[in-house]
């Protein structure tokens, strides 16, 4: 390891030479004008009130406000700093800012509601409703598809998935079914 110095280095202001102290600099401000909301009461010409100081704060949407240093009060949001320093300067000035100007709001699309789309299952009943012979699922599904209730979504068997929905909902119902199992394969409407 090599040995380095940890000493710090000090600044040619505070680094005394050689047989001379070190002297502090100082460093000296010369006062900003200072505006009549910023002139304390005391010192606030005759004729004029003193008026609270006011600051712009962004938050964290991207909107700004005009606080009120004394009290806190905000006024506001305001969309882009210029109306915000606009307001700061009605504030100051003992006057209410103008309104701003509010965007209207966008019109929502309204979407119509689209037509519900009739089951499989539930065109089975209303084509059985409709017939006063029992049907089994292949005619059942011609029937459907004839009358405009229902297509097959391009499945290779909906008539088998339609036998086993009716015959699930007969298990699953029983005396409140909408189909009656007639024969091996033909169902009717409940009558």
């Amino acid at each position: 390891m090599s040995k380095k110095s940890t000493k710090t280095k000090a600044t040619k202001a505070t680094k005394a030479k050689k047989g001379k102290p070190a002297t502090p600099q100082v460093e000296t401000t010369q006062p900003a004008e200072t505006t009549a909301s910023e002139v304390p009461a005391a010192e606030a010409p005759a004729g004029t009130t003193p008026t609270a100081e006011f600051q712009i704060k962004k938050d964290a949407k991207g909107r700004f406000w005009v606080v009120a240093k004394d009290s806190g009060t905000e006024h506001g949001p305001y969309d882009t700093k210029k109306e915000a320093t606009d307001a700061k300067a009605a504030f100051a000035s003992g006057t209410t800012p103008a309104a701003a100007e509010t965007k209207p709001a966008k019109a929502k699309k309204v979407k119509e509601p689209k037509a519900k789309k009739v089951s499989a299952i539930d065109a089975a009943a209303q084509v059985l409703a409709g017939s006063k012979e029992p049907m089994n699922c292949m005619a059942l599904v011609e029937a459907m598809a004839t009358q405009g209730l229902w297509e097959s979504p391009g499945g290779k068997t909906p008539s088998a998935t339609l036998y086993s929905a009716i015959i699930r909902e007969i298990a699953s119902k029983g005396a409140e079914a909408r189909f009656v199992k007639k024969d091996r394969g033909m169902f009717a409407a409940k009558a």
